[in-house]
């Protein structure tokens, strides 16, 4: 035994410095057989992967000897990685279910062991050097798995150290007295897959990889493209692929299931009752998927864009500076408008038969724009105002909707400075709100403030400051498990050719991650084509008073950034020359994916053309259509059963337009 324990002990220590990348040991794979599954075993497909789902009766065929991968020398390495990648079903109080365990043979002792529990994950392992033998338990806080997603954890060991890494975010570390022993020996031991060889405890879920990695930390490997939940290192053949469509009259090589149900008729309400359900909609020859909220096409006769057509004119109480559309389950679709002046405020319209007619007018002090968010089965409404009330207080309002009367009411009141923009967004199912202060007095250099929800007053609260300079807007935005803010500055006092910041969520506030300079900013917006993710910023004026010859220009590029993944920032993919640009609109129509600008003045005229772009890959956006605005200050795209819109606002007269995509 010590010569044993000497080499292993050499050759885990030299390798993990040395060469670190050793073999995984595909645990997984081990009780898979040639044929691909077994009595007991089911593949099931879910979310577009495959894994296996374990009966109790299989309990006892899912183990295999540990000396059928520990060949040469029968001891548990001292460092490692265990990487899972599961889909956790609902899990009672209470209740543990086995990942996997190590078990000698003659009894019931375990000698390595995974299992979870409500938001928990338990390492187990047995060291002889407590008292004659003892099993050590580590537990992990606030494991949330129990979601019907897929999720990839990795559980790195070393000595006193464990730490727990899920989906590629941040490692939950924990260090305990007693380290993981230098010398488990697993002779006469059995390791077992999803049980501890009884039926209590067995695991429910679907398991599609389970890799013991000697002598290094696998975070790194796992870590290496954006799709963070089904990160692989090694799966079983059986679940890497579709099986290959089988010639004539031969079965499948692989059989598996897919936990499938098809809806047919009118479109049906798609909520979390409904997720992973079908829905085929035959006067469209589509089959959509619900995510839980809304229903997404998975086959359809692809649309085109072939042109833009006027829709309807909406009178509105004045002079519109943004536009929030969004939809009330069981209530119906509306918009909510800012505009400038009080009285009469700003309005809320409703869409009816067609067309968004007038519902609610809420009084507001030259507001610059709404922000529609839920917390729970709570549904807001923020507006920014830009002015003092009659009591010459600056306040920005929370509208909370009431159930009974299907109205809006005050909620709370912030304290706001000539706020420009709200922003709603959630991290690590806690609710915040950032507001963007545009300038209080003369002072353009002040802080925007991020407010925190609090449950138990049930109000936001202040959370953290963040200096701005002319603040016009925040877009929030995440990638994989990190989280990311990105505030528009505009003005500095002196200049317009200023930076605007991307925050990232670190160590529970926002720091510093990039900044990019911009040419009075006046907004973000993010958005995805396939695996590629964009910035876009509409630069609105290029103003210095600091030259010789003040410049004042409103004809400028506004730029496309992609966010470069090896160097982890965001890089400059496209110049569009855009006329004292105001906000971007990202927007698909079929497989077509389009950007949308609002032009409000080229230095002469507010009469400007509105460009839509279209994606062409390589070529990047290219002007396709040339829409005729007036003073243009935001558009929004929608989509109801009768077709898709775009919706545009005037900071220039009391119009809005609602424009109707038609398509081919």
């Amino acid at each position: 035994m010590t010569d044993c324990h000497s080499l292993l002990v050499a050759a885990f220590h030299n390798r993990s410095r040395m060469q670190p990348d050793l073999r995984p040991l595909d645990i997984l794979s081990e009780v898979v057989p040639t044929s691909g599954v077994r009595s007991g075993m089911r593949i099931l497909q879910v979310q577009g992967a495959r894994g296996f789902q374990f009966s109790a009766s299989a309990r006892h065929a899912l183990s295999f000897p540990a000396s059928r991968i520990f060949l040469y020398c029968d001891l548990f390495p001292e460092e490692f990685s265990i990487i899972i990648t599961l889909r956790v079903l609902s899990v009672p109080p209470k209740k543990n279910e086995y990942i996997f365990t190590v078990m000698k043979e003659e009894s019931n002792m375990v000698l390595v062991g995974l299992r979870y529990s409500l938001n928990k994950l338990h390492f187990l392992f047995w060291s002889r050097e407590l008292s004659n033998g003892w099993q050590t338990q580590v537990t992990f806080q606030g494991i949330s798995l129990t979601d019907n997603q897929w999720h990839t954890l990795v559980l790195a060991v070393s000595g006193q150290f464990f730490s727990l890494t899920v989906d590629c975010s941040i490692p939950i570390d924990v260090v305990v007295d007693k380290p993981f022993p230098a010398s488990l020996a697993l002779k006469g031991s059995r390791f077992y897959v999803g049980s501890r060889r009884r039926r209590k405890g067995l695991f429910t879920g679907l398991l599609r990889q389970l890799v013991l990695l000697p002598g290094s930390d696998a975070t790194s490997r796992m870590c290496t493209n954006m799709n963070f939940k089904l990160a692989v290192l090694s799966i079983p053949p059986v679940l890497q692929d579709l099986p290959v469509k089988p010639a004539s009259n031969e079965v499948l090589k692989y059989p598996y299931e897919t936990d499938m149900k098809v809806t047919l008729g009118s479109r049906p309400p798609c909520t979390k009752n409904e997720k992973a359900q079908f829905w085929f909609n035959a006067s469209r020859k589509g089959l959509y998927l619900c995510d839980g909220s809304a229903w997404v096409t998975m086959l359809e006769v692809k649309e085109r864009l072939d042109y833009v057509e006027e829709y309807q004119n909406l009178l509105t109480n004045s002079e519109t500076m943004g536009i929030e559309i969004f939809g009330i389950p069981k209530v119906g679709f509306f918009a909510a408008t800012a505009n400038r002046y009080t009285p009469p405020g700003s309005a809320i319209y409703k869409w009816t038969d067609g067309k968004f007619q007038s519902y609610q007018n809420i009084p507001t002090y030259q507001a610059q724009s709404w922000c529609y968010f839920t917390i729970g089965k709570k549904i807001f409404l923020a507006v920014a105002n830009f002015e003092q009330n009659e009591r010459g207080q600056q306040f920005s309002v929370i509208y909370k909707w009431s159930y009974r009367t299907e109205k809006f009411f005050p909620y709370q009141w912030i304290a706001t400075h000539s706020a420009r923009d709200w922003e709603a967004f959630d991290i690590e199912g806690e609710a915040f709100l950032a507001v963007a202060n545009h300038r209080e007095g003369d002072n353009h250099n002040i802080n925007s403030v991020i407010y925190r929800w609090n449950p138990r007053t049930g109000l936001f609260e202040a959370n953290q400051t963040i200096p701005t300079s002319g603040a016009y807007d925040w877009e929030f935005f995440t990638v994989g498990p990190y989280s990311f803010l990105v505030v528009a500055n505009t003005f500095n006092g002196s200049s317009t050719k200023i930076d605007s910041h991307i925050y990232i969520w670190l160590g529970g506030s926002f720091q510093l991650f990039q900044s990019i300079l911009t040419f009075g900013a006046a907004d973000w917006e993010v958005f995805r084509i396939g695996d590629r993710i964009f910035l876009a910023v509409a630069n609105s004026h290029s103003y210095d008073s600091g030259t010789v010859t003040p410049n004042n220009y409103y004809a400028i590029n506004s730029s496309i950034y992609e966010l470069n993944i090896t160097a982890q920032m965001f890089v400059k993919f496209q110049d569009l020359l855009t006329y004292s640009a105001l906000d971007w609109e990202f927007f698909s129509v079929g497989e077509d994916s389009f950007l949308v600008v609002a032009n409000s003045f080229d230095g002469f005229t507010f009469s400007v053309n509105s460009i839509i772009y279209r994606w062409q890959g390589y070529e990047g956006f290219v002007a396709v259509h040339r829409l005729p605005t007036f003073g243009c200050r935001d558009w929004e795209a929608f989509h109801t059963t009768a077709g898709s819109y775009l919706m545009y606002s005037s900071a220039r007269e009391p119009l809005s337009k609602v424009l109707k995509l038609k398509t081919i």
